[in-house]
């Protein structure tokens, strides 16, 4: 989409962390299209500037940092509020997963840094959001989760324990912040990112094969869910989590 071509404004902002490519980006690109304003993070200062070019200097900035630097949550949401005086909306996106192997082998500091990306840093960032802004304002979260926090997730049980607990603090923070904020999470299946590629790279058709919808997901189909939990037509949604699995779900049990 070229500047020309974008909406007029709509007046709300989102912050999306994770967001300089994949899913995170994706999702930017949605809210942007409709005509937020979008506030990006993510580690690498280079991916994000060119990110906030595609998305549009007008409509986009970006703050870099680790996810789960508390100073960087706090400097993320302060910049937000300089530029833009509101943060409506937060997507909880940036994840790691560095381990491939049993749980029963699994390095116990790397368990902790999982957990630290995955899980406590969206309780900071939400709880930043909610004290500069929504605790007074409302607005919506969503936590991008991952349905291998629901269901056994062989070599990829780490991520998916700390998956399972990001959904379960949607509804704890779901719960807390109603009614002024609505808390929503999302669970995709494998979606064709670089974050992802081990899962499919080399063997795309076959993994594919497995899906009743017959294809991978791509970042816009969970930008076009993340657009939906943070729109009106979403308002009376709150602590539920939307899996956007192509179907993989309905062979769970099939023989």
């Amino acid at each position: 989409m070229t500047a020309s071509q974008l909406p007029e404004l709509s007046g709300k902002v989102a912050l999306v962390t994770g967001a300089s490519r994949g899913i995170g980006y994706g999702i930017a690109e949605a809210l942007v299209a409709r005509g937020d304003r979008v506030v990006i993070t993510g580690r690498g200062e280079d991916a994000l500037k060119e990110a906030v070019e595609t998305l549009g200097s007008d409509r986009a900035i970006y703050v870099a940092g680790k996810a789960h630097d508390e100073a960087h949550q706090a400097a993320a949401v302060e910049r937000t509020m300089e530029a833009f005086g509101r943060v409506d909306f937060l997507v909880n996106n940036a994840g790691t997963n560095p381990v491939f192997g049993p749980i029963a082998e699994l390095d116990l500091n790397v368990a902790r840094k999982v957990f630290e990306t995955n899980v406590v840093s969206a309780l900071g960032f939400a709880q930043q959001t909610w004290k500069a802004w929504q605790s007074e304002n409302g607005g919506a979260i969503v936590n991008i989760a991952s349905v291998a926090g629901l269901a056994p997730s062989p070599f990829i049980g780490a991520y998916g324990i700390s998956k399972a607990a990001m959904i379960n603090m949607t509804v704890q923070l779901a719960h807390e912040f109603a009614p002024k904020v609505r808390v929503n999470a999302i669970a995709p299946a494998v979606v064709k990112t670089k974050f992802a590629q081990a899962l499919y790279e080399g063997r795309e058709e076959e993994a594919a094969a497995a899906y009743p919808l017959a294809r991978l997901g791509v970042p816009a189909d969970i930008g076009g869910a993340a657009a939906f939990l943070t729109s009106q037509q979403s308002d009376w949604i709150t602590g539920q989590t939307l899996v956007v699995d192509g179907g993989i779900f309905l062979n769970a049990g099939v023989a």
